[in-house]
């Protein structure tokens, strides 16, 4: 069996209505505006520093062998798809070719091994790889007749647990959507809130008395804050016994990070960032952190299976992150969490799973805050590739 053909799709799904304002969409636009003239579905909203996009995008990778087997994978791409498809199909193409698709760490292997003296161990490039990644282990599930988490070392549970994001900028928008969410089944909710210290813990007061004291609640700051606002806004959750405070300053800052985890008695999580374990490898050793969150649509299940087993050796339990990945990067993160043995939760996104499940003919289904482990081949995913393809368009 031998890899016949890679192709990659750069998706673009309209949200669903009213899914724009609690994503920080078109209505929450400000800060960064274009050119007259220049059209872009991109922008940067006023409070925050990273950039949007009016619709969910990002990339598919599809790998066919010559006995007629399909793999799906993605590579995370919410800004700018089309640069990480043109990687796939210029640079990872071109390796996979006349592969066998068996052969899946050593492919992987090769392509970080043809860019790393070219600068380029991290970022779009690793995002292809990702993809490609991805899409060899659905397809080594296919043709062994196993789901992935077999293959990554066996299943660790029959259940993921799941916590979700809850969207709010202010305290009673925030509380009214997280009794809708425990309501549902979720015992643990995510809060993404106001960019200053006091915005925010109102917001964690009016989640926390709403829910009650037995559902966990997580704040995520987006690196927004400096290390000692990040330490003082952490003291004040800790009195609402927040579980963990969430990429609390700029990525970069290793010892800023390390000086936060250490002042607070709360759990400090960060690390989607990284790619690879040779960028976190640093992070663990200044004890950055205490939960590690790789995004398994950036570092593929490969290397995050490698990025698990090394937290393990750190005793740092693992919560993979979602964000902006859709239903082939969820899948995977479903293979991986149930295979590792310092799974501690994983991300999801509750409102906008509907729209990331589009081009879907089957996929995984949550049920009381967890997604069931199944034995279904692969990634355990179907995909509809005529939808697929329909939401395939090149950017204007």
């Amino acid at each position: 069996m031998k890899i016949s053909n890679v192709e990659a799709f750069a998706i673009r799904i309209p949200r669903e209505t009213g899914q724009e304002l609690r994503e920080g969409g078109p209505g929450a636009r400000g800060g960064v505006s274009a050119e007259p003239g220049v059209s872009s579905p991109y922008f940067i909203p006023e409070a925050r520093h990273a950039f949007k996009s009016d619709m969910h995008e990002t990339l598919v990778v599809r790998v066919t062998t010559d006995d007629g087997l399909v793999g799906y994978g993605e590579g995370q791409s919410p800004i700018s798809p089309d640069t990480t498809g043109t990687i796939v199909e210029d640079l990872c193409r071109p390796v996979l070719i006349g592969a066998d698709p068996h052969d899946v760490e050593f492919l992987w292997q090769r392509l970080f091994d043809g860019m790393r003296e070219r600068g380029h161990p991290t970022g779009f490039y690793v995002d292809a790889l990702a993809a490609c990644d991805i899409a060899l282990w659905d397809l080594k599930g296919k043709a062994l007749d196993l789901p992935v988490h077999k293959l990554l070392g066996g299943r660790f549970r029959d259940r993921v647990e799941i916590y979700s994001g809850c969207a709010g900028r202010d305290p009673a928008t925030a509380a009214d959507r997280a009794e809708r969410l425990v309501a549902e089944g979720y015992r643990g909710l995510k809060l993404s809130p106001a960019r200053d210290r006091k915005g925010t813990v109102a917001i964690a007061a009016a989640v926390r008395e709403r829910v009650g004291p037995d559902v966990a609640v997580m704040v995520d700051v987006h690196t927004e804050f400096d290390v000692a606002e990040a330490i003082r806004l952490g003291r004040e959750l800790e009195a609402l016994d927040v579980y963990w405070l969430e990429a609390p300053t700029l990525p970069e800052d290793l010892a800023g990070h390390a000086a936060v985890t250490r002042a607070l008695d709360m759990h400090v999580a960060n690390g989607e960032w990284y790619r690879t374990r040779f960028e976190i490898k640093e992070a663990f050793d200044r004890r950055t952190c205490d939960v590690v969150m790789p995004d398994i649509g950036r570092t593929g299940l490969t290397e995050g299976k490698r990025i698990a087993v090394l937290a393990e050796t750190y005793n740092i339990p693992v919560s993979p992150h979602i964000g902006g990945g859709g239903l082939l990067s969820i899948a995977a993160t479903i293979q991986l969490s149930a295979a590792i043995p310092n799974f501690l939760v994983m991300e999801h996104g509750h409102e906008s799973y509907p729209t990331r499940c589009r081009y879907a003919l089957e996929a995984p289904q949550p049920t009381g805050g967890a997604f069931p482990v199944t034995d279904r081949t692969g990634l355990g995913v179907r995909i509809d590739e005529k939808a697929l393809e329909g939401f395939s368009t090149p950017l204007q």
